[in-house]
């Protein structure tokens, strides 16, 4: 296990540099960088390198070599960009075909929110309404995968990442949710692993290096899973997680931390609900094997069984809805460290601890100098001690109070937050943290910064920022 700490040296293309941040929330999705001298102040027109306005989209920008890349959308156009990263000049832009419309029904998502990776050399970026699309240095298409139409009626955010020369996509929907590996030079697909238990579900894989070999982990509907890189099989799985899993996890050492947050599944709010079969011989008034909205008794249920009960859209709950039913009435939310590795499920045997109270819905948390944070919503901001749980400091964020989708990332002794409405927090780590500065960057903001060489970058709904401490 003493390899464990080196995984993304490992994994990671020989092609990136140590400062690069080749995709969402920078290697392996931990939000961490090396990087020094950071500024603390900055805005639209303060410590600015460079700023290019970008079309919108959600998605993160990630920094590898000589480029920074983003995606978006002009209208109806599916873009990738990629910019200088020194002079955030354009280098290219390319367009993804778009064979459908998926409709999204929650403003909160859009067409481009999977962040890109990258080798180092080629970029490789998902969109719901195609699929998997790889580019080369100048931006030529070196190919494409199409995928779906896919069911998700609140839009995709999982983002691909990288193993070595294996490129991973994790996709949870409704119905038909799984997890591919893509061999990255060619796009030939080299394992498909249905998840047929997962329903719509948002965080990004991580990896981790196994006594056995390399392993994805991916937190979604009621279980967090490991699959052996090579093959695609389920190695380990904890369970008891609620559906909709958003926060993406964090490895730190031989530890993961994640955490999950779904409406009516805070501690208290679990039942027990009997097996199908039990359930027919009870409730199955016509006997023709599956359940109908009438033949369903408690009133919560029947009020959302379309929405969320009967997923396939049949008018009926068969055996696989109702199985989920009862995953998800026995969901509970909370964050969670728990020790990596393991057979089979390691629910009780590997937990650490886990903390029930204040959740983030969407930003992921953070391992920073034996630290752990996290953030919710209302900008309150929280210190654990890693060991035990126990809440070490708790307050909000004055002066950045309002929702937030973008997850905090360090560097420089920093932590960096934005909320929705572009309020950049800079926060002084330590187990006893303190607010170094608000700044207003004057415009929307869902993607998570990166920090890369020295410069921190921040998109906006309009703008693209590169932020550094500028010379006297």
């Amino acid at each position: 296990m003493a390899g464990i700490a080196t995984l993304v040296l490992v994994l990671a293309s020989a092609l990136l540099a140590s400062d690069d941040w080749p995709q969402f929330r920078g290697p392996n999705a931990a939000g961490v960088s090396d990087a020094a001298n950071l500024p603390a102040s900055f805005g639209p027109d303060e410590n600015v390198l460079w700023k290019a306005p970008v079309p919108p989209g959600n998605s993160s920008p990630v920094v590898a070599g000589d480029k920074v890349y983003l995606t978006g959308f002009d209208q109806d156009r599916l873009l990738t960009l990629a910019l200088d990263r020194h002079t955030g000049r354009v280098l290219w832009r390319q367009e993804a075909p778009r064979p459908r419309r998926q409709v999204i029904e929650r403003p909160a998502n859009g067409p481009a929110s999977a962040s890109p990776v990258s080798d180092g050399r080629n970029v490789y970026v998902f969109f719901q309404d195609f699929g998997l699309l790889a580019y080369g240095p100048d931006g030529q298409e070196v190919w494409r995968l199409p995928l779906g139409p896919f069911t998700n009626p609140f839009g995709h955010g999982a983002s691909p990442v990288l193993a070595g020369n294996t490129l991973l996509m994790n996709i949870d929907q409704d119905v038909g949710s799984f997890l591919l590996a893509v061999e990255k030079d060619s796009g030939r697909v080299l394992w498909r692993t249905e998840r047929p238990f997962a329903q719509r579900g948002y965080a990004t894989p991580v990896l981790f290096r196994g006594p056995d070999g390399d392993q994805v982990l991916v937190a979604g509907s009621y279980r967090l899973s490991a699959y052996d890189i090579r093959s695609g099989r389920e190695l380990w799985w904890i369970r008891r997680l609620p559906w909709q899993v958003k926060p993406t996890p964090v490895v730190a050492g031989e530890h993961i931390y994640f955490v999950t947050y779904s409406g009516e599944s805070d501690p208290g709010q679990q039942e027990t609900v009997p097996p199908f079969q039990e359930a027919l011989a009870r409730l199955d008034v016509n006997k023709d094997g599956k359940l109908s909205k009438d033949e369903v008794p408690d009133p919560a249920a029947k009020a959302r069984f379309g929405e969320y009960l009967d997923l396939d859209d049949t008018g009926y709950l068969e055996e696989r809805d109702w199985t989920q039913y009862r995953e998800r009435r026995l969901g509970e939310n909370a964050l969670r460290a728990y020790r990596l590795g393991g057979t089979g499920d390691v629910t009780d045997t590997h937990l650490l601890w886990k903390h029930s109270r204040t959740l983030p819905n969407v930003p992921s948390p953070l391992v920073y100098r034996d630290v752990l944070y996290t953030l919710k919503e209302g900008g309150i901001f929280t210190s654990f001690d890693i060991r035990t749980g126990e809440i070490i400091k708790q307050a909000r964020l004055a002066g950045a109070l309002g929702d937030y989708y973008a997850s905090p990332v360090a560097a420089d002794g920093k932590i960096y937050t934005v909320s929705e409405e572009g309020k950049a927090s800079v926060i002084e780590a330590g187990r006893e943290w303190r607010v170094l500065k608000v700044n207003d960057l004057e415009d929307g903001c869902k993607g998570t910064p990166a920090i890369a060489g020295g410069k921190l970058y921040v998109r906006t709904y309009g703008t693209l920022y590169c932020f550094a401490k500028k010379s006297p």
